[in-house]
C-alpha cells in the first residue's frame, strides 16, 4: 500500500519501510502498531489506534507490521511481545508500550508529540490564505484564537489578516486585548501598520464626506455616499455600520438595505463580519 501525502494509514513492507517509518518520521510522526493475526489483544487494540488515526486526520501515520508476514521489521526493533506500539520522530523511536492499552493512554502519549488542534487550524488557514480563500482563512484564525485561550501569537497572525481585509478597528481591538507581557516587536509592528494603512485609507473624498457628515449627522445623502468610499476602499465594517444605521433611521431608503446586502454578499457566507451584518439587517426587518 503506496503511502500518499496526508494518509492516515499504510501497511509497512520490507520494501516501503525505509520511506514510511524513518523517512516519514520527519515529516510528521508515525505510529507502529506491531501486530499478527492469531494475536486477540492486538485485535481489540487496532480499532482504537485506526480511531484515532482518522479523528487526527493525518497528523500522523499509522503504521501496521504483521509480525508474522514481516518478521525482519519486527527483529529490527526488538519486538518481544505483541501487541507493542512504537512512535517514531526523526528517524528514532521517543515512545512505546506493550500490551492493550486504553483509548484515553494512547491518546495521551499521542498529544505528547503531535500539534495542538488549534495549530493544525492555524496551518490549515494558511493553506486557506495560499489558495486565495481569505474568508475560510479568517474563521479558522478566530476558532484558533478561542481554542488556544488567546494565544498572543495566534492573535498576531488574526490580526495580520484582519489588516490585510482593511478591518483596521477589529485588528485595534485585538491587539489591545494581548496582554502587555506578550506584546513583542511583532505587536509593535502591526500596531504601527494599522496606522499607516488607515492613513493611506483617508482619500480626499472620504475626508470631505466625514466632514459634511460630522457638520449634519442627518444628512442621509452624506452617509450614504460615504458609506460607498468605505467599501470602494475594503473598510467594510465601516461602510456596513453607516448603511445599517442609515437604514434604520429610513426604512424607504432602498439604496442603503440593497448596499448593506451587497457587501454581505461579497464578503460571502462564511465570512463572519457578514454573518454579524445579516443579523443585524434581519433583526431589523423581523
Amino acid at each position: 500500500m503506496e503511502q500518499a501525502t496526508n494518509a492516515v494509514m499504510a501497511e509497512i513492507t520490507l520494501e516501503n519501510a525505509q520511506q514510511l517509518l524513518i523517512e516519514e518520521s520527519f515529516q510528521r510522526p508515525v505510529l507502529i502498531d506491531f501486530w499478527a493475526e492469531w494475536c486477540g489483544p492486538c485485535k481489540s487494540l487496532m480499532p482504537i489506534l485506526e480511531k484515532l488515526a482518522n479523528e487526527y486526520a493525518g497528523a500522523f501515520l499509522l503504521a501496521k507490521v504483521n509480525c508474522d508476514e514481516q518478521p525482519e521489521i519486527a527483529g529490527q526493533f526488538g519486538v518481544r511481545s505483541l501487541p507493542t506500539v512504537a512512535l517514531m520522530r526523526e528517524g528514532k523511536v521517543v515512545e512505546h508500550f506493550m500490551g492493550l492499552q486504553p483509548e484515553g493512554a494512547v491518546r495521551q502519549l499521542l498529544e505528547k508529540h503531535l500539534p495542538k488542534a488549534w495549530d493544525l487550524l492555524v496551518q490549515q488557514a494558511q493553506e486557506a490564505l495560499q489558495a486565495g480563500d481569505q474568508g475560510t482563512a479568517l474563521t479558522l484564525l478566530q476558532r484558533a484564537y478561542e481554542e488556544s485561550r488567546q494565544q498572543a501569537a495566534i492573535a498576531f497572525e488574526l490580526a495580520a489578516l484582519l489588516i490585510q481585509l482593511r478591518r483596521f478597528e477589529e485588528a485595534t481591538e485585538l491587539l489591545d486585548s494581548v496582554r502587555l507581557a506578550d506584546r513583542d516587536s511583532r505587536h509593535q509592528a502591526l500596531v504601527a501598520q494599522i496606522e499607516l494603512e488607515r492613513a493611506a485609507a483617508q482619500t480626499p473624498e472620504i475626508k470631505a464626506l466625514q466632514e459634511r457628515l460630522a457638520a449634519q449627522p442627518d444628512d442621509a445623502e452624506a452617509a450614504y455616499q460615504l458609506a460607498l468610499q468605505y467599501s470602494h476602499s475594503q473598510q467594510y465594517r465601516e461602510a456596513m455600520e453607516l448603511l445599517l444605521d442609515l437604514f434604520r433611521r429610513q426604512r424607504d431608503h432602498a439604496d442603503a438595505k440593497k448596499a448593506l446586502l451587497d457587501i454581505i454578499a461579497l464578503l460571502g457566507n462564511s465570512d463572519p463580519l457578514a454573518k454579524e451584518y445579516q443579523r443585524k439587517l434581519f433583526a431589523l426587518l423581523y
